[in-house]
């Protein structure tokens, strides 16, 4: 055989194999990956000999020199039937066992196993780090259960130094699990508190590289002093002063060298153990630690990216702080890894003084109810390394890189559930909880409602401890199947931060008693003369237009009633995608009928014995019979391609 020759079958070979893919995929009605469908063509190929022969062997032969027509273009029927059916019944196999992102593709196995194998150098590094602190026997689920202060307080030893030796991620993770008393013994709360500011810089020849990258030109050009050793260093990045040209003095804040690869693989691993932890561990699945590990990557996600918080800091800046001063980012100087803002001179606020910490603590209570309640941005992670007692003693609040947003109406329905909560008012409550979660269809509201009443009794009564007041509130909300929204659970986060934070300013701070007069202070500017009057002109100015066309339309319809005219027009299926989805439906039910009626006729004419010889074994109603059962078998196929193609995003976003 020549080359030509060899050429002109490969080119034959190669567009056979392009009509089979192509006439399958349009049979099944449903869009397949190329390759797939490819394979399945290619596949079909080389499987139609050996599928054909042992069927046109048992039909009988055909008469060459004189064939009867309908034999000769029922058996090509029955040929091309049979061989598209191959394609066919693979892709629809392959659907059912192996459904499209099941499998990786070549590039995406490639880049799984080599994350697959970083990842598996971090993880053994983390568990070891685990084992040597002593901690191997909780990650199983079996470590001892520790009643006596003295072995929690060594457990919470070792995690806190498993934490310290795990670097920037798990520091980071432990600073936030510091202030969360509502989750954690105080034991382990005094333990990692520790970790806020023992976090050893970065040295400047790795910093200084990040500066010139991002600023555009040596530190020396760009500022006119700089100061290389490090104001203070986090688990994050590392601040340094500096002033400007202008003569402005300025902080600047640089991300940590390498550190966006080293977080991925740490939060990856971080999600892992929290599941494992999770489905293995009772204590896992009370405290939620996959929810809990999902809100801690996002945070950390965005306190990675430095414009991200230099956003957060103007947007928060522009309200009013009260007793609390917020510093301005210069946005000219503000990179991905660089922030420079304006300094603020002060000492960590955990050196304020126990005459100073109940009026720092309502501050701060005061200026974060107000950016949840009447801004609607708000910080979102409040703990003690974020705050700064300023010279002139008020407060400075830091690290803008977590913050939250809310709407007015989600605003408007958590001022209702403070000040419902403020008169202890268990269906108000109900209520304002009802229009800030998602409404179940089927929720029992008396039973909720006296549960809240319950609730509000425990933690309400004056005297009372408020470090469960925001876990018994979860699990409320849990218990009667209440989702959260994300915007809502950073305000619940965000509070029981602040509870911590605040019982580290002043131990003892009533949280409850000051949320209530806060509550109450609010309530009487809500109601005040100017503020009900400018409520009422906007909402009358609103209702104006639609009273002035009311009684026309009442007019109207009480017209159209009088004289036997009154109809209503009702539309069904009106919108596009309820029609597509019933006509989608019936399709389908007219094709599976359609199938089994061919199955059935050809069953009944396989069985029918007589008529015309057109093969030398077959008559021609059982040739018939073969072609409706190819048919049906086409029919059925179709139906089920779509029964195992499973429903994208968008798909279920429609529906």
């Amino acid at each position: 055989m020549d080359l030509a020759t060899q050429l002109l079958l490969g080119v034959f070979t190669l567009l056979t194999i392009m009509v089979l893919a192509t006439a399958a995929q349009r049979l099944l009605n449903v869009r397949f990956g190329r390759l797939r469908t490819f394979l399945a063509a290619l596949a079909a190929f080389g499987l139609a000999r050996p599928v054909l022969e042992p069927i046109l062997g048992s039909l009988g032969g055909v008469d060459a020199q004189h064939p009867p027509a309908a034999a000769a273009l029922g058996l090509l029927l029955l040929i091309v039937m049979c061989v598209v059916l191959i394609p066919m019944v693979i892709l629809v196999l392959a659907e059912a066992l192996v459904p499209p992102g099941s499998v990786p593709g070549p590039l995406e196995l490639i880049r799984s196993v080599r994350g697959r194998v970083s990842r598996s150098r971090r993880y053994s590094q983390i568990t070891r780090i685990a084992i040597r602190h002593g901690l191997g026997p909780y990650l199983r689920g079996r470590g001892e259960r520790l009643e006596d202060r003295s072995g929690k307080v060594r457990l919470a030893r070792s995690l806190r130094e498993a934490l310290d030796d795990g670097g920037v991620t798990f520091v980071k993770l432990g600073q936030i699990l510091s202030t969360r008393r509502d989750l954690l013994p105080a034991e382990f709360v005094e333990e990692l508190g520790r970790l806020q500011d023992q976090v050893a810089p970065a040295p400047w020849e790795h910093i200084e590289p990040v500066l010139r990258a991002e600023l555009g030109g040596p530190v020396e050009e760009v500022f006119a002093e700089f100061g290389r050793t490090p104001l203070a260093a986090a688990s994050i990045g590392q601040v340094h002063t500096a002033r400007l040209h202008t003569g402005e003095s300025v902080v600047v804040k640089v991300r940590r060298p390498g550190i966006q690869s080293v977080v991925a693989k740490d939060l990856d691993i971080v999600r892992r153990l929290a599941a494992t932890l999770e489905s293995r561990t009772r204590w896992g699945r009370s405290l939620g630690l996959g929810d809990l590990a999902e809100g801690f990557a996002t945070a950390i996600r965005e306190e990675l990216d430095f414009r991200v918080e230099a956003a957060n800091m103007a947007a928060v800046a522009a309200s009013d702080g009260g007793g609390v001063i917020y510093p301005a980012p210069i946005s000219a100087m503000c990179t991905e890894r660089v922030l420079v803002m304006r300094r603020l001179s002060g000492r960590p606020v955990t050196t304020a003084t126990p005459e100073q910490g109940p009026r720092l603590a309502r501050d701060l209570l005061d200026c974060l109810l107000r950016q949840i309640l009447v801004e609607g941005v708000f910080h979102a992670d409040p703990h003690p390394g974020n705050l700064m007692l300023l010279e002139d003693g008020t407060l400075g609040l830091l690290d803008f890189g977590s913050v939250g947003r809310l709407d007015g109406s989600v605003r408007s329905a958590l001022q209702r559930f403070l000040l419902a909560m403020n008169r202890q008012d268990p269906l108000g409550v109900t209520d304002a909880l009802l229009e800030v979660v998602p409404r179940p269809e089927d929720i029992d509201e008396a039973a909720l409602e006296r549960a809240l009443g319950q609730f509000m009794a425990r933690h309400l009564a004056p005297g009372m401890d408020s470090v469960q007041l925001f876990t018994d509130l979860f699990k409320i909300v849990s218990a009667y199947g209440l989702s959260i929204p994300p915007e809502v659970a950073a305000v619940f986060r965000a509070l029981a931060t602040l509870e911590g934070t605040l019982v580290r300013l002043s131990p003892g701070f009533d949280l409850i008693g000051e949320a209530r007069a806060f509550a109450g202070r609010y309530l009487a500017e809500r109601v005040g003369p100017e503020t009900v009057r400018e409520t009422v002109t906007q909402e009358l100015a609103a209702l104006l237009p639609m009273l002035r066309r009311l009684p026309r339309r009442v007019e109207r319809i009480a017209s159209a009633a009088e004289h036997g005219r009154f109809t209503m027009n009702v539309r069904l299926l009106a919108d596009d995608r309820d029609r597509s989805y019933v006509t989608g439906l019936l399709h389908q039910v007219l094709l599976t009928v359609l199938g089994a009626t061919a199955g059935v006729m050809a069953v009944i004419l396989l069985g029918t014995d007589g008529g015309p010889q057109v093969l030398s074994n077959t008559s021609l109603f059982q040739l018939i019979g073969y072609n409706l059962l190819g048919i049906s078998a086409i029919l059925v196929l179709r139906v089920l391609a779509v029964i195992f193609r499973r429903p994208r995003a968008s798909d279920d976003h429609h529906s």
